[in-house]
C-alpha cells in the first residue's frame, strides 16, 4: 500500500512538473535567431521584431527581466510577430540572402556583427538594446533605442503591428493611446 501510495505521489508530481513547464512555454516571448526565423513559411505574414541587445549590456538584461516578462508583451509579440534576438557582437556568421554577414573585429571596441549593422542602415555606434521592425518581407519598417517600460512597449508594438506607421506620427498616435 505504501509503495502505491508512493508510485500515484510521484505520477502526479511529474504531471504537475509537465504541466508547469507548459505554462513557462506560454509565459515567455519565443525569441527565434535570425536563421530560424527566416527559416519560418510566414504564411501569416507576421512582422518581424528584432531584439539587438549585447551579452554586456545592462538595459538589455533589465528588458529580459521586466518587459520581455509582461504577460501582455509575451502575449502581444507572440501573436503578431516573429521575435528575434540578434546578438549585435556574435562572433558566428549569419546566411543570409546569398550573402554572409560575419563579425567585424574593427568596429567599435568590441567589433559588430554586419546583420547588426545592415539593420541599423549602417549606423555603427549605437547603444543597446535596440530594436528593428521588419515587414513580413524583410523590409525596414523602423528602428526603436533603448529601454522601455511594458507599457511603452506595448503602445510601440501596436503602433507597428495594427500598421498605424503607414498614417500616423508616433507623436500623435502616443497622444491617443489608452
Amino acid at each position: 500500500m505504501k509503495n502505491l501510495f508512493f508510485a500515484l505521489l510521484s505520477i502526479v508530481f511529474i504531471l504537475s512538473s509537465f504541466t508547469l513547464s507548459i505554462q513557462d512555454e506560454k509565459e515567455k516571448i519565443n525569441w527565434l535567431t535570425w536563421e530560424e526565423a527566416m527559416a519560418l513559411d510566414n504564411e501569416n505574414d507576421k512582422k518581424y521584431f528584432v531584439d539587438l541587445y549585447t551579452e554586456w549590456c545592462g538595459y538589455c538584461k533589465k528588458m529580459d527581466r521586466t518587459t520581455f516578462k509582461d504577460k501582455e508583451v509575451i502575449k502581444y509579440v507572440n501573436q503578431h510577430f516573429i521575435p528575434i534576438k540578434l546578438d549585435a557582437e556574435q562572433k558566428e556568421a549569419i546566411q543570409y540572402k546569398g550573402y554572409e554577414f560575419t563579425h567585424k573585429k574593427d568596429v567599435g571596441r568590441r567589433g559588430m556583427h554586419e546583420m547588426a549593422i545592415a539593420l541599423l542602415e549602417g549606423v555603427q555606434r549605437v547603444g543597446y538594446p535596440t530594436y528593428v521592425y521588419l515587414d513580413s518581407a524583410q523590409n525596414r519598417i523602423t528602428i526603436s533605442p533603448g529601454f522601455k517600460q511594458s507599457r511603452e512597449m506595448l503602445m510601440e508594438l501596436n503602433f507597428i503591428a495594427g500598421d498605424h506607421y503607414k498614417t500616423t506620427k508616433f507623436d500623435d498616435f502616443a497622444k491617443n493611446y489608452n
